[in-house]
């Protein structure tokens, strides 16, 4: 191929995220977007875990200055990382509790505060039986009750 031939190519790019080069005539299927909204608890659980990561590597020192750079009281960052204190199987139920399709959370932080600070996971799982009454969280509506 000589410098002066001209070959016709033709790119095309998502304006979102990476840029992505995409095969003529074919383009990548749209991801599903779920219904609903994470519940809050989910998402707190879920900083509490990146939290403790970012101290256990040294990224962030202290509380004190996760609640300055998020812009929260160091009051909020405990409660939040009150969370892990709270019997792995516990935790995970909170990862995966259902998504909130309409209407109010049920499940609030302060619910959660008096069974994180129990120190026997054998208790935190009573207590957790309960708050309501199966121990697991099959939808948002029968935490409320």
């Amino acid at each position: 191929m000589s410098d002066t031939e001209k070959v016709d190519v033709q790119f095309h790019f998502q304006r979102r995220g990476k840029n992505k080069v995409l095969v003529e005539g074919k383009e990548p299927p749209k991801p599903v977007k779920p219904k609903g909204r994470l519940p809050r608890i989910t998402r707190y659980m879920a900083l509490a875990i990146y939290y403790e990561g970012l101290i256990r590597e040294g990224h962030i020192h202290d509380y004190a200055e996760i609640a300055t750079l998020g812009h929260v009281t160091r009051a909020r960052v405990t409660q939040i990382m009150n969370l892990r204190l709270l019997a792995p199987d516990l935790q995970e139920q909170l990862l995966n509790v259902p998504r909130i399709e309409q209407g109010r959370d049920a499940l609030c932080l302060r619910m959660f505060q008096t069974i994180a600070l129990e120190p026997s996971w054998k208790n935190q799982r009573e207590q957790w039986k309960q708050m309501n009454g199966t121990g697991q969280f099959a939808s948002s509506s029968v935490a409320a009750g």
